[in-house]
């Protein structure tokens, strides 16, 4: 039998890994299907699954008093996070999706202070500062001869993901533990697809070239499902496994895995070139996830 740790270990990397892999697959799809219809079809796709389990699990309903909260993690950490995630690798790279974003447990530190008053350790404040810094350095490392603000404004995008990310994380802490994470994040992704849903068919309408749905690939819709059901409903339930099982400061250290693996895949499988300015932002906020997760107070982890 795998101890506890060691389990929990695997679980946290599995999803940070499946994270990296997830902005190449969108990249892909981003080129055939638009942003904001991709983030409904993905959030569709995972409230099925989530639901589905839901009902096999057996844990029931939540009590309506706490829909409100619920929506509103639907539409900060779903509606909102994954369309500016989805907006912002479409514009910018598979790989600057990867690293931006992967800053997002600094963030957290940040606003569990300013919506939680938790207390931030000034070695936590440090870590906001250099995640920060590496996140300035990623956005504006362009491409060898881009001089366009396309790029730069997809990684604005992608930073408005982490941060909104980071709200849905802290503002999910309290709610997870009264409803439980499975409840909770089925929930909020069925609300996220409900309000995700009706901004379709103005982004479908705006479109010079009209989607041919019969026309995409089978590589395509594997992407979709890779999104919807292993990157989302898969990992979110492995990520939060991890956290049951390991001490938050230890498992979200393994969140780094996200960055690696997406930088990797873009290379390998998209031809993005790697310049020296993504390693140095990607190892300065690697620096500062690890240091927002380990320094801090034991008592808060």
């Amino acid at each position: 039998m795998i101890a506890r740790p060691v389990l929990g270990g695997i679980c946290a990397f599995s999803a940070a890994a499946i994270w990296g892999g997830m902005y190449v697959a969108s990249k892909y799809v981003l080129d055939n299907i638009p942003p904001l219809s991709f983030v409904a079809i993905r959030l569709t796709i995972a409230a099925i699954v989530l639901g589905f389990l839901l009902v096999v699990s057996g844990q029931g309903l939540l009590p309506r008093c706490e829909l409100p909260r619920v929506a509103l993690l639907g539409v900060v950490g779903f509606t909102g996070s994954l369309s500016a995630q989805f907006l912002g690798t479409r514009l910018s790279s598979a790989h600057d999706g990867a690293v931006i974003t992967s800053a997002t447990p600094a963030f957290v530190a940040l606003f569990a202070w300013l919506l939680l008053d938790e207390r931030v350790t000034i070695a936590r404040w440090v870590a906001i500062a250099v995640a920060t810094l590496g996140v300035i350095v990623v956005i504006f490392d362009q491409p060898s001869g881009d001089v366009s603000s396309v790029p730069r404004l997809g990684n604005l995008l992608l930073v408005v993901a982490a941060l909104t990310w980071a709200v849905y994380t802290v503002l999910a802490k309290d709610q997870t533990k009264r409803g439980g994470s499975l409840r909770v994040t089925a929930y909020a992704v069925a609300f996220g697809a409900l309000f995700t849903a009706p901004l379709v068919p103005f982004e479908l309408s705006s479109l010079v070239t009209p989607v041919a749905w019969t026309a995409l690939s089978p590589l395509v819709w594997g992407g979709v499902l890779y999104v919807g059901v292993v990157a989302t409903a898969g990992a979110f339930y492995l990520w939060n496994k991890g956290f049951e099982l390991l001490d938050a400061s230890v498992a979200s250290t393994f969140f780094f895995a996200q960055p690696v693996v997406g930088s990797l895949l873009a290379w390998a499988l998209l031809g993005e070139g790697l310049s020296s300015a993504l390693f140095v932002g990607a190892a300065l906020i690697v620096a500062g996830v690890v240091l927002a997760a380990w320094g801090g107070p034991r008592a808060e982890s």
